[in-house]
């Protein structure tokens, strides 16, 4: 790679979104009347993990309930960690922005009418909305795309893999691609840049995430300098299906809010024994619950089961999830499904303020690879499409009041460096020492084998050695601040300090330019 000096390759525009999900498309909107957009995605503009977000999305707009009780749900399932800051605009911009989202086109499930709202755990009340039965996150990004496609400024880029932030005089100036069809390296100017580049589901083994979410915008904001900011924070969805040879395709937590069971080997209902909420209780603790369930019965999985609805009640309410079971022999309608928890969201990632602003001149952030601090220590269900859509729209016009002038002088682009070993590897230590139960011996030994991989900087460059790159980079992350936090909180929950400890109810921080975690 080195410099790249030909001019003709260069791509300018005003503001370049690294994203095709939620969060990068509602920005790209706000982002239209200012100038230039250009987003940029990896894969296919339909590729993110948007399309896969089943759940669907909370807000308080039902007769029974208020935007103060989505709040106190938001901060209890927090476990004492969220910028309530952050939680309040998510709560109190949220009804509008769906309302907006409808004014577009966006279709919710409906019956005489009427809105149909759904319970979730930890949920007081039924207010998350779906559509097509299961497939929300598909139906919003659908009608954002079409917004945002039909925005004389908005243009799109598929199968480009961005490698790289270009930083000028400690400002982000633009990155550089990887054009899939060609392989060359493509430089993009822009006076700002946006990460929306969703999840890292991918760096471990078991996971509900599509093949795009390794992690990609944390490691190039680290690179760039950004703070990074409560990224030991995994959140593992308890109930992603577990046969051998499927995907770790996620059975929603709607199928729970709807009266599916948790049984054992044995066939016993086993969740009241671990939580007053039984089934319905937060995600980190079903999740944990389920491992020492499996521990106990020395099994492989447990199973859920919603065959007590009743015939064709799971085909009809659940079209997607009932048809990708049954490819697999299992028909929800009559018979339980194996399941077992999975890597499905991270609370942390560039730490951002309110406006997704990161601590990188030029460079903001939205969705799930920010971190406004606003789902705490563990999401509540069915919040992330809801982040998406404000925060994205928050960091756009955030964007435009910037109204930044910096260019591009010249291209140098450092190489990348490679670890010389294989993805799976790297996502059998993350999966091995940082999944849903740690310890500090265990972390300690991940830092040592991957600090210990021999790694080299490649001129040339392909999609699977900028993931391997970045999953190297998020492991290391997650590790590192797991290790510094001695205490149990949320999602993260370590065997050797049990307890939550007031004293690490603060935000961890970990920048590239400093040696230490610290806690903010």
């Amino acid at each position: 790679m080195g410099v790249i000096s030909a001019i003709s390759d260069l791509i300018q525009t005003d503001y370049l979104v690294v994203g095709a999900g939620v969060a990068g498309l509602r920005a790209a909107i706000a982002l239209a009347p200012a100038g230039r957009v250009l987003v940029v995605a990896k894969d296919s503009l339909r590729e993110s993990s948007s399309e896969y977000a089943q759940g669907g999305i909370a807000v308080a707009l039902s007769d029974d309930d208020e935007v103060d009780l989505h709040e106190s749900d938001t901060l209890a399932a927090g476990d004492g960690l969220c910028n309530r800051e952050a939680v309040h605009v998510l709560v109190e911009e949220g009804p509008a922005a769906i309302q907006q989202l409808m004014d577009w086109g966006a279709e919710f499930d409906k019956e005489g009418g009427r809105l149909v709202f759904a319970r979730e755990g930890a949920h007081s009340r039924s207010r998350v909305l779906h559509s097509h039965g299961d497939s929300t996150g598909k139906e919003i990004a659908r009608t954002l795309y079409h917004k945002a496609a039909s925005l004389e400024n908005v243009s799109f880029r598929s199968f480009s893999a961005v490698v790289d932030l270009l930083v000028q005089d400690g400002r982000v100036v633009g990155a550089v691609a990887l054009d899939e069809n060609t392989g060359s390296l493509i430089p993009i100017s822009a006076k700002a840049v946006l990460l929306a580049t969703g999840g890292l589901g991918r760096v471990f083994t078991d996971t509900t995430n599509p093949d795009v979410a390794t992690g990609d915008g944390v490691a190039m904001g680290w690179r760039a300098g950004a703070t990074i900011s409560d990224i030991e924070f995994i959140q593992f969805h308890p109930t992603a299906l577990h046969i051998e040879g499927a995907p770790r395709f996620l059975l929603s937590e709607a199928l729970r809010g709807e009266g599916a069971h948790l049984l054992n080997a044995k066939g016993e209902r086993f969740m009241r024994r671990y939580h007053e909420m039984a089934e319905l209780a937060p995600r980190d603790v079903v999740s944990r619950c389920i491992v020492e369930e499996m521990r106990r019965e020395k099994s492989p999985h447990v199973f859920l089961d919603l065959s007590g609805r009743g015939p064709g009640f799971v085909k009809n309410r659940f079209p997607r999830i009932y048809t990708t079971c049954l490819e697999y022999g299992i028909d929800l309608d009559k018979e339980p499904a194996p399941v077992h928890p999975a890597a499905h969201y991270s609370m942390g990632g560039v730490w951002t303020d309110l406006d997704g602003r990161t601590s990188s001149p030029g460079l903001w952030a939205a969705g799930e690879v920010a971190c406004t601090g606003v789902h705490g220590a563990n999401r509540l269900a069915s919040n992330s499409l809801l982040e998406g859509v404000v925060f994205g729209a928050r960091a756009g016009q955030s964007i435009v009041d910037s109204d930044s002038t910096a260019r591009l002088r010249g291209v140098r682009f450092e190489p990348l460096e490679i670890p010389q070993t294989k993805e799976a590897i790297v996502r059998r230590i993350a999966t091995d020492f940082c999944g849903i139960i740690r310890n500090g011996d265990g972390l300690t030994t991940a830092l040592t084998i991957l600090g210990g991989m021999p790694a080299s900087r490649k001129r040339q460059v392909s999609r699977a050695d900028i993931e391997v790159a970045n999953i190297h980079t998020l492991t290391q992350l997650i590790a590192r601040c797991a290790r510094a936090r001695e205490e149990s909180r949320g999602a993260h929950r370590r065997s050797d300090y049990p307890k939550r400890v007031e004293a690490f109810e603060k935000h961890s921080r970990i920048r590239i330019s400093q040696r230490e975690v610290t806690f903010e």
